[in-house]
């Protein structure tokens, strides 16, 4: 070690030692402040795991914050038995309606960023517009197109509606993702030959993982924590989770299930959670790659 390399090393050690104690308290006021609203936020989380655990005679609101004295799984065995068939249903509808929705938000994105023509603009306008209409104001027209369609009450119908509502944010994401992308790309396919699809396959859609990541898990998000569509277009055959867990809730039983009802809570609450546990960093990449800039 060189006798500069030991000087500066000692000069650095005595600058930390030297630093004022205010930045750090103002750290530690910090990581308190946020501490706190973690502890605000997770006691929910915890009454709804601790009761779910409980027996019917133990889970009371009482005792709400105590632990099970007997942890019993008769709670999630009842939210399963009654939630299952909401759950496969709204598995098939927020995949299904999320692939489709992101697929086509892609096409749309990629032809009005890379693919200019005349009026482009104006689509595009009319696509932004999509995403401020309120569902219930074309509830009931939709509700008449679905029955002349013959998919009132079906899971397809529940997919279409879904897709239809979602295009608008997902060719929004995808158009601002796509305009980052280099034109020279595009220019290079072209003048190789390659058109319009081929273009896309080979060149656009390989780099778009960032922005697939980021519709992919929105739309799931919010199709499968829908309920508007869902209990209203939907029949007992075609309802998804949500539908089923708000008819859970208590009315003017004798001994309300509060076991069951933090179970299916907390059963029909698992898929989103796990996505974004396991997708959120991807989630973020797309963001910070531009996904929703513009």
């Amino acid at each position: 070690m060189s006798a500069e390399t030991s000087v500066g090393r000692r000069i650095g050690a005595d600058a930390a030692r030297r630093l004022p104690a205010r930045p750090r308290v103002l750290r530690g006021v910090r990581f308190a402040v946020l501490l706190a609203f973690v502890v605000l936020f997770l006691i929910p989380v915890y009454v709804l795991v601790v009761t779910s655990f409980k027996s019917l005679q133990e889970a009371d609101p009482s005792s709400a914050w105590s632990l099970p004295r007997d942890w019993s799984m008769d709670g999630w065995r009842a939210a399963w038995e009654s939630l299952r068939p909401g759950l496969e249903n709204s598995v098939k509808i927020a995949v299904s309606g999320s692939l489709i929705s992101a697929a086509l938000g892609s096409m749309n994105g990629y032809v009005l960023s890379k693919w200019r023509f005349p009026g482009a603009d104006a689509v595009f306008t009319l696509f932004l517009f999509g995403m401020f209409i309120p569902y219930q104001a074309v509830m009931i027209p939709l509700a008449g197109l679905l029955t002349d369609m013959e998919l009132v009450g079906t899971v397809r119908g529940l997919v279409l509606a879904h897709v239809v509502y979602g295009i608008p944010i997902c060719t929004l994401i995808f158009r601002n993702y796509y305009v980052t992308l280099p034109d020279e790309l595009i220019e290079a396919a072209r003048v190789d030959g390659a058109g319009l699809l081929r273009t896309y396959w080979s060149v656009v859609l390989p780099v778009s993982g960032p922005a697939f990541a980021v519709t992919l898990i929105w739309q799931f998000t919010a199709m499968w924590n829908d309920f508007l569509f869902a209990v209203f277009l939907g029949a007992p055959d075609s309802w998804p989770v949500t539908v089923l867990l708000n008819n859970t809730a208590g009315s003017g039983a004798v001994a309300v299930q509060y076991n069951q009802q933090m179970a299916s809570a907390l059963l029909a609450s698992l898929p989103t959670l796990l996505v974004y546990l396991l997708l959120g960093r991807f989630f973020m990449r797309g963001l910070m790659a531009g996904a929703l800039k513009g």
